[in-house]
């Protein structure tokens, strides 16, 4: 076990809030403290706060974010707080996902189909591999953290070293990787894979951008090297390593013998049951499909579907908890919930949507009952990992306030930059349009951006075509839009190709544009989700970057959400201000460079999204090359960011010019 120290490296220094509000988090957790909650506002530096409270506690984290998107911005944020230590990131490795499912009205099985992403699958195996092997680990993970993974004692026994000198013969050690679920490879090389070329043995880790290279002299180990997987050029020359399995739902071969026993008598149990009730077609159809499970087990030590056996290879009882990422943690772990109030609901719902799925699978025979324990935990089990939780939040929910001591919420309203809660002014509906126009030209007149949300799609159409008939630069948002136009709007806003932004849920888009001053609220007054009092902070704050921000509701009415959000922003900017002239604080809208991407096309680069120079690379793995940059380039977009995927994009094009493929 690596026992390495965090190390917060940043230019930054503790400002406004953010001192005390380190401070009153770092003792609450050396106290034991089970709940804390740190409310703070847009743009305060909430995230700088965690890595400063990590870096006192000196303990392993796992910070929880509601979707992909700002788990990749966190994850990217706290690499760069902590250059030198483990910072991974662990989400759903699936880009697309068809769960099986059989629709009885019209007797359709759908078949599982899934399509998983490798390079976050890597991410998600160096994950497991840094909690096991050192202590300054970070986890940045989506809500996928909650679903089974696979035993970590199977994962951990599994696992061997192998050092210089060692005595191996060759085709055991070969034998071992396969009984890991390595695969032999034939053409292409990739994770997870081996291969053998005389006396050397290469594997390519499933965690790792490298390969290790096995020389054997007879049956000895003679030398262990880490080398580029493109250019085969050694990186370092290594005395011994640790090889972890490829896949995480992998077990020894007495645990597979010991399932097997366990599925038959279910399946013989199952069987009998479903023929009692009448039911021989489903009856015939669990016997068949579990039986063929049963054969490429014992054969292969793996199945499709084999999580929906974990209860049998984990000897676990029905309705037990599955094994998560959660116990891989060690048990001194800090939970850090971002944007807990649209987290911890979400956590709370996903047990339920997935229990009615399987429910129609096992009563028509498509799976034994064990199905029912490949599941992610219940809320009640999830609430059993969090022995010192920081909910993290502009916004808390019920749950945060309810659990939190109020001795416990730690505020953060006053921000580094001096930058102050925008003013809110309530408008009437009519003469709505006239109004926003005058706003609007006199924001464009200054350079600034605005930001319109509708209620519904059709009002967000509509007003993009009013705005467009006047001669304004304007662009719409919404679900349609595929990734990658989605990421290219939002660049182009803060490049100033257009000037006006609509959309319906301005929210869930991960938005940081400092050059937005004015945001435009229609209906307001009309009640639900998104304008709720959250909801509405929420979209004020999106404005909170710029020093001239402004908020305009049009509404006919206050409503109650609307009374708490301008009376909780007031209270914030009062704050604010004052501890501005307190200090002789100017607010200054941030300065956030946004790369002109034009910059990469047409033009050759030696070096590409490696890091290593291209002309190292054999004409004949320039093709791959290409494909995996490809890979990188999506991922990139998944996770908006766009900057990154754009340069990766032009790599790509640079590439195939140059070369001819």
């Amino acid at each position: 076990m690596v026992d390495k120290k965090f190390v917060l490296k940043s230019d930054m220094k503790p400002m406004g809030d953010q001192p005390a509000a380190i401070k009153q988090l770092t003792t609450g957790l050396q106290k034991g403290e089970q709940f804390q909650t740190l409310l703070g506002v847009t743009g305060s530096g909430k995230t700088y706060t965690m890595a400063k409270v990590v870096e006192e506690m000196q303990r392993p984290a796992l910070v929880l974010a509601h979707n992909k998107t700002l788990a990749a911005q966190l994850c990217s944020e706290f690499q760069e707080f902590f250059p030198d230590n483990a910072v991974s990131y662990f989400v759903s490795y699936y880009d697309y996902y068809q769960p099986e499912a059989y629709k009885p009205s019209t007797d359709t099985y759908i078949e599982k189909d899934a399509a998983i992403n490798e390079e976050i699958d890597k991410f998600r195996h160096a994950a497991t591999k840094n909690l096991l092997t050192r202590r300054d680990v970070l986890i940045v993970a989506s809500v996928s953290c909650i679903y089974g993974l696979g035993s970590v004692d199977d994962y951990t026994e599994l696992a061997f070293d192998v050092k210089v000198g060692d005595m191996v013969v060759r085709d055991n050690f070969l034998r071992r990787l396969s009984d890991i679920q390595y695969v032999r490879s034939s053409m292409d090389f990739k994770n997870s894979m081996f291969h053998v070329l005389g006396d050397v043995v290469e594997v390519f880790p499933p965690d790792s951008d490298t390969v290790i290279r096995f020389e054997f002299f007879g049956d000895e180990i003679e030398a262990i090297n880490e080398v580029d997987s493109f250019t085969g050029e050694l990186i370092r020359e290594l005395e011994a390593v640790k090889i972890f399995p490829a896949k995480h739902n992998v077990t020894t071969e007495e645990k597979i013998e010991r399932a097997v026993d366990g599925i038959r008598a279910d399946l013989e149990e199952r069987y009998t049951q479903l023929k009692k009730m009448g039911k021989m077609i489903e009856a015939e159809r669990i016997k068949t499909r579990t039986e063929y499970d049963i054969e490429i087990l014992l054969e292969t030590g793996y199945c499709n579907g084999i999580e929906n056996y974990v209860r049998y290879f984990d000897n676990k009882e029905p309705g037990q908890r599955p094994t998560t990422l959660m116990d891989y943690l060690p048990s001194d772990f800090m939970l850090f919930i971002d944007e807990s109030h649209i987290s911890v609901p979400q956590i709370g719902g996903m047990h339920n949507g997935n229990l009615s799925r399987k429910q129609t699978l096992i009563e028509h025979g498509f799976r034994l009952p064990s199905a029912y324990d490949n599941r992610p935990l219940r809320f009640d089990e999830f609430e059993g990992y969090m022995k010192n939780t920081v909910f993290v939040s502009a916004t808390p929910g019920k749950y945060e306030l309810a659990v939190t001591p109020k001795k416990n919420i730690a505020e953060q309203v006053v921000r580094p930059t001096g930058l102050v809660d925008p003013e809110i002014s309530v408008r009437p509906t009519k003469g709505q349009i006239e109004d926003l126009l005058k706003e609007i030209k006199m924001r464009i007149d200054k350079g600034d951006r605005i930001l319109i949300t509708t209620l519904t799609k059709r009002s967000a159409e509509d007003m993009t075509d009013f705005l467009t008939d006047a001669d304004l630069r304007v662009k719409y948002l919404h679900s349609d839009i595929d990734t990658i136009e989605r990421i290219e709007i939002l660049r182009d806003l803060r490049l100033g190709k257009f000037d006006i932004l609509v959309g319906i849920n301005l929210l869930r888009e991960g938005l940081d544009l400092p050059e937005v001053s004015l945001v435009a609220i229609m209906d307001a007054d009309k009640q639900g989700f998104l304008r709720s009092t959250s909801a509405l902070i929420q979209t004020v704050g999106r404005c909170a970057r710029n020093a001239e921000g402004f908020v305009i509701m049009y509404a006919d009415r206050v409503t109650d959400a609307m009374a708490q959000c301008i009376d909780e922003t007031q209270r914030r900017r009062t704050k604010q201000i004052e501890y501005n002239k307190e200090h002789g604080i100017t607010p200054e809208t941030i300065k956030k460079a946004v790369k002109d991407i034009a910059q990469f096309g047409g033009k050759k680069k030696d070096k590409v999204g490696f890091g290593f120079d291209v002309k190292k690379v054999p004409k004949d793995e320039l093709k791959r090359l290409i494909t995996v940059l490809e890979g990188k380039m999506d991922l990139a977009s998944q996770n908006f960011e766009f900057e990154k995927a754009a340069e990766l994009r032009d790599e790509i094009d640079a590439l195939r010019e140059e070369y001819g493929l």
